[in-house]
């Protein structure tokens, strides 16, 4: 409710990390790193919705899911250039640094 709060996004997953069950996670990802404040609150409240998980699941492209105002071209580049290895590293960071389980959920907070 504050537009002095930043939200950022580690990823956790339990399972080993493939292509096919990254989608959600890379579309979050390059969401972050490409789209505007407003797009991406809106792109991410869609992408984090059950039935978008079931339909990339079944092999829906991500770009189906884009909003209107997104730069659909710098998404899908990041999306489909965006490798595995920085989720890697943030389930590495979220287990050696912050002591998580493989999937365990946390909420971290830095604030004045």
């Amino acid at each position: 409710t504050s537009s002095h709060t930043r939200v950022g996004i580690l990823n956790n997953p339990s399972s080993k990390i493939k292509e096919d069950n990254t989608a959600i996670a890379r579309g979050i990802l390059a969401a972050f790193l490409t789209q505007n404040n407003s797009n991406l609150k809106g792109f991410l409240s869609k992408l984090i919705k059950e039935e978008t998980a079931k339909s990339l699941a079944s092999g829906t492209k991500i770009a189906k899911f884009l909003i209107p105002g997104m730069d659909g071209d710098s998404f899908e580049k990041k999306y489909n250039t965006l490798g595995l290895d920085l989720i890697k590293t943030h389930q590495m960071f979220c287990q050696e640094v912050l002591k998580l389980l493989p999937g365990q959920m946390a909420v971290i907070s830095n604030g004045r």
